[in-house]
Formats: C-alpha cells, sequence, structure tokens
C-alpha cells in the first residue's frame, strides 16, 4: 500500500465549482499515485435531482488518480454526516485521510505537503491535524509552518487514533456551557466558538467541524497550519451552502511552488507564536464578521 493518505471529496451539486477542484488536485504530481474516493451526497428534493445528475456524469469522467472509488448517496444526509460517516470508513483502512470539499483549489504542492506532514507527526499525539489553508500572515518563511489550537475544515489531515477519540455527541456540553472560564478559553482560538457550538447543540446548525473544533480544545491539541496556503476557498457565493456572499474575509493567496520534493520547515517545538496568533484570529473578531457581514449585505451588481 502507497504511503500516501487517500484522498476523500465531498460534493453535492455544485458542478463548476467541483470541476475547478479536480482539476486543481489533477495539478498536484502526487495525484497520480494518490486514492481519490468520492462521496456524492443525494438530493434534497426534485429541484435538486437534474444538478446532482450532471454532477454524477461528470465523476464518472474523473481521471489520473491512482485510483477512483465512487460513493453515491440515494438521499440527502448532509455534509455533516456525510464526513463523518465517509472518513470513519476510508480512515479505518488506510489509519489516515486528506480531506475536500467541493469549493476548494487547490496549490500544487497541497498533497505534498499534507502528506509530508502526516508522516512527521504521526507519532506526536499532540498533533491533532494538518490544515492545508491559512489565513496571509507575516513574519514567516514560505515554508516555514505554525502551530494553533483550532483545526480548520478547507483541505485537512489527521489520523485514526485522533479521528476515533472524538465525541461527536459533545455529551459534557451542559457541564461546559455552565463555564464561564471554559467558555472565554475556547474562544480565544475565535469569538465565534463557543457561539457556534452553542447553536449546533441547539439544533440551529449541523456542524462536524465545531465538535471536532471542541474536542481539539479540551485536549489542548494543535493543528499544523502552512505559512503559505495550499488552499483557497472559492465557495464563498450565494448559492454556497454553508459561506454566502461575495466579499470573504478568508481570502488568501495561494502558494505557486509546484516543486513536490519542498522541504518544509516541520517544527517540533509545538507552542503558539502570539504574532501569528493574532493575524490568525483576525477573521473571527467580532468587528470582521461585523464588517463582512454588512459588505455582503450591500446590493450585489
Amino acid at each position: 500500500m502507497s504511503d500516501y493518505a487517500p484522498i476523500i471529496l465531498f460534493c453535492y451539486k455544485r458542478l463548476a465549482s467541483t470541476i475547478q477542484t479536480i482539476n486543481s488536485l489533477k495539478n498536484n504530481e502526487l495525484a497520480k499515485d494518490s486514492v481519490l474516493y468520492i462521496f456524492s451526497d443525494g438530493p434534497k428534493n426534485k429541484e435538486d435531482e437534474r444538478d446532482i445528475f450532471e454532477i454524477r456524469r461528470y465523476l464518472k469522467t474523473i481521471t489520473e488518480f491512482k485510483e477512483i472509488i465512487i460513493s453515491e448517496s440515494k438521499e440527502n444526509i448532509g455534509l455533516s454526516n456525510s464526513i463523518i460517516n465517509g472518513v470513519s470508513k476510508i480512515i479505518d483502512e488506510y489509519g489516515k485521510v486528506i480531506v475536500m470539499e467541493d469549493d476548494l483549489i487547490t496549490s500544487k504542492n497541497f498533497l505534498s505537503f499534507i502528506n509530508q506532514a502526516l508522516i512527521h507527526y504521526k507519532d506526536n499525539s499532540k498533533v491533532f491535524s494538518i490544515s492545508g489553508f491559512t489565513v496571509n500572515v507575516n513574519g514567516l518563511d514560505t515554508n516555514d509552518i505554525y502551530f494553533t489550537l483550532r483545526g480548520s475544515s478547507w483541505g485537512w489531515g489527521t489520523w485514526k487514533d485522533r479521528w476515533d477519540n472524538v465525541d461527536w455527541e459533545v455529551k459534557d456540553y451542559d457541564v461546559f456551557v455552565k463555564d464561564k472560564k471554559a467558555r472565554r478559553a475556547f474562544n480565544q482560538m475565535g469569538t465565534d466558538m463557543t457561539s457556534m457550538l452553542n447553536k449546533q447543540m441547539r439544533g440551529q446548525i449541523n456542524s462536524w467541524a465545531i465538535r471536532w473544533c471542541y474536542h481539539q480544545f479540551k485536549n489542548s491539541l494543535f493543528t499544523v497550519y502552512p505559512a503559505k496556503s495550499k488552499i483557497d476557498n472559492i465557495g464563498f457565493n450565494r448559492n454556497a451552502t454553508h459561506t454566502k456572499g461575495k466579499f470573504n474575509r478568508f481570502k488568501t493567496e495561494l502558494d505557486n511552488n509546484s516543486l513536490i520534493n519542498t522541504d518544509f520547515n516541520f517544527s517540533d517545538n509545538l507552542s503558539l507564536n502570539d504574532k501569528i496568533i493574532k493575524q490568525f484570529t483576525k477573521p473571527f473578531t467580532i468587528s470582521e464578521r461585523i464588517k463582512y457581514k454588512l459588505l455582503n449585505a450591500l446590493p450585489q451588481f
């Protein structure tokens, strides 16, 4: 079995962005050595059926990966359940995974970065996940990395022994919600964290990612981020499922390095750089969230 982690792609009904996602993945030299699993969610209603049909017709034309395995759901189970179920299934077989959604453009060294990091930090149980995405940060060299206590759901990797430990039911939520100090600590990686978890537990949203991040917070685990982003999210539009609006507070500069043998500076000093963390958390601040909410409320021409 190849030492490269399998890629899992979750898609729904956005054909144009799915094609862009696949084409950018193909530009990774490691694509031809990687197994690609695709989970295609089913339609929510009759109106979605045509879009789902077109997506699935396209998926059957994909080439240039080591192997392609497509799973088509007859019913709509939603992104959250798709990811939890799909990742659990594939990670049981391979021990590690790289996870993508259908609105992500990858740099040519995305697969190289994630695979190298998965190998480097495999035996360090304090490293929870690897992120391909980063906001623009200053003060680091291009091939450096940095650590946070918050994972990213935009092009990421992890291992079975980390994934299997997550409590998706958040059984201690009743204790957490009464603990003011814990709620404030959870928000150190973004002022949206506690409010998102509250919405999840009240049934107002259905997010696997906030539960993933809560487990990370409880156990003081680290996510590895690249200094230069390997991911650009193109899903910020009014037709997106979870990201709405033209203006994107997470807009980032994509790494243009195409070399797969890049020597990334993987540090084993698991600590937070205060200057970097300040830049990392800026898009999650209340002021930035209000600013972009207002921008996206303006008429679009």
